[in-house]
């Protein structure tokens, strides 16, 4: 179970989001050993300095959660929360582009936000496959591989759908061995976190960490 909770991001991404929550978020992660913290780029900074000293990395998510921003709002978002603390960060694409086979702007959203997280964050492409075709998946996939990201991600969590084995599957069998893939939204105990890491994820993105690690089971969206 501890190597579960290594690969877990314990997330807090709702608008109404506070700082009590952070904290116990931040609390948490650091009592069950999670990778990270995973926290929209206003609380980057109250995380790191909660995490000081431990080894719970902080992530945020960039052009969150439509993807819809250009690649130079994503960029500089990368680089003022990397300044702030951040040490991963979890990037939307620009799904629409994706769907318009316009692959150039994919591409260049992608590479502006590992460009600026290189040497200093990791960097996560979340593709949001509820809303994709396999064809689009796999695309998305080899653009992310193509344009120096670290990993690439099911979902936002926040669409119409989470992640699911075949997806992972598929992810991983795109991207080969080298590349990270995270599995996210909808996972939301042991079980669901184990059949993820068993097809191929070596992140698991969830508001269910603890309860993922005592073996319960959590109504959580995401």
């Amino acid at each position: 179970m501890s190597n579960i909770a290594k690969m877990i991001d314990h997330t807090a991404l709702k608008a109404d989001t506070t700082k009590d929550t952070i904290e116990k978020l931040c609390t948490e992660a650091s009592e069950y050993k999670f990778a990270s913290v995973c926290v929209n780029p206003t609380w980057v900074e109250t995380a790191a300095k909660l995490l000081k000293g431990s080894d719970v990395k902080v992530c945020t998510v960039i052009g969150f959660p439509l993807g819809a921003n250009t690649p130079e709002t994503k960029a500089f978002e990368t680089k003022d929360a990397i300044e702030k603390g951040a040490t991963e960060v979890d990037m939307v694409i620009n799904i629409g582009a994706l769907k318009d086979k316009n692959d150039e702007l994919v591409e260049r959203d992608i590479r502006a936000v590992a460009g600026a997280a290189k040497g200093k964050a990791l960097s996560k492409v979340i593709i949001e496959t509820s809303l994709l075709t396999e064809e689009e998946k796999v695309r998305a996939c080899e653009i992310a591989v193509r344009a120096g990201a670290d990993y690439v991600k099911t979902s936002t969590g926040f669409s119409s759908g989470g992640a699911t084995v075949e997806d992972i599957e598929l992810m991983r069998k795109t991207v080969g061995p080298e590349i990270g893939v995270k599995a996210s939204g909808g996972v939301r105990d042991t079980e669901g976190a184990e059949a993820m890491v068993k097809a191929g994820a070596t992140r698991i993105g969830a508001s269910s960490g603890v309860s993922i690690v005592k073996g319960e089971i959590s109504n959580s969206d995401y």
